[in-house]
């Protein structure tokens, strides 16, 4: 792959997931893509879940006129609803993946967003245990804690996000960035367990 500047979006809003939003920002800015993170609020301020408050770079009408490599949606309740209501987000998501560039989405964000848009269909997709039971009305539904099928990149919630992040770091940059970027976060490699 290309080490060339990869541009990313991740939008947030009221109720994200924060841990899947700064996680995703983070280990995608650690291997050099420039991420914009969008609020698709009134202002640049999002109240995310936990008493968390994530300020955005931009707000996401000012983004249509970039061509990003990535958009990357993270999950939470009701960020999700908020982003998936979003026409602006919706349309930009589309013309994206329409262009056959990467989307991905973590938690409820592929049964939220992905799959009432019409990009979940005829692929294999994961999500939040919490709403696995719908995921099959848009795609074929899997268990992984990540699942990368066509353009679609998916995963279960805030404890695969690191895992998550590093396969869109590897489906941008390829896997010795990956493995760069991975090292020194001294991540284990086993799913669970910590002791």
């Amino acid at each position: 792959m290309s080490s060339a500047l990869k541009k990313v979006l991740v939008p947030i809003a009221n109720g994200t997931e924060p841990m899947e939003a700064v996680i995703i920002v983070d280990v995608l800015r650690r291997a050099g893509a420039e991420v914009t993170v969008a609020s698709v609020e009134k202002d640049l301020r999002a109240d995310a879940s936990w008493g968390l408050k994530l300020i955005a770079d931009t707000l996401i009408a000012d983004c249509t006129q970039t061509t990003f490599d990535l958009i990357s949606l993270p999950g939470g309740m009701p960020g999700a609803s908020t982003l998936k209501d979003c026409e602006i987000l919706e349309n930009m998501v589309k013309k994206h993946a329409d262009e056959g560039r990467i989307y991905a989405a973590v938690c409820a964000a592929p049964v939220v967003m992905l799959g009432p848009w019409g990009l979940l269909k005829g692929l294999k997709a994961t999500c939040h245990p919490s709403v696995m039971d719908k995921l099959s009305l848009f795609a074929t539904a899997v268990e992984s804690r990540v699942q990368h099928d066509g353009q679609a990149i998916t995963s279960r919630g805030p404890g695969t996000t690191m895992e998550f992040s590093l396969a869109l770091v590897e489906k941008l940059f390829g896997k010795e960035k990956a493995k760069e970027v991975d090292g020194p976060m001294v991540r284990r490699n086993q799913a669970f367990g910590v002791f």
